[in-house]
């Protein structure tokens, strides 16, 4: 079954995200998603945001983050699909 494969979800969360709670806001959502990452603030203002789990669970995850529900205000998020790399265990806040 297809949707049952691994994916991983970049996501590149811009707006006012950062200073705002939305690193552990975006955390504690993969956790309850299953998913294993990071949230990253970048120097230009961003937060990157890497998950990889089931399909439908990055799905659900990218479905909050443009929610317009999140700590901050998200303008935009740009997506990359890809096949999951490294093993990723937990969700951090980098």
């Amino acid at each position: 079954m297809q949707e049952l494969a691994e994916v991983r979800l970049t996501a590149w969360v811009h707006g006012h995200v950062q200073g705002v709670g939305f690193r552990w806001w975006t955390r504690s959502r993969a956790l309850e998603l299953g998913l294993a990452g990071f949230a990253s603030n970048r120097p230009d203002g961003r937060v990157q945001v890497v998950a990889q789990g089931s399909r439908d669970a990055c799905e659900r995850l990218l479905d909050l983050l443009q929610s317009g529900k999140t700590p901050g205000q998200v303008d935009k998020v740009i997506v990359d699909w890809s096949e999951p790399a490294d093993s990723l265990s937990g969700f951090t806040e980098r």
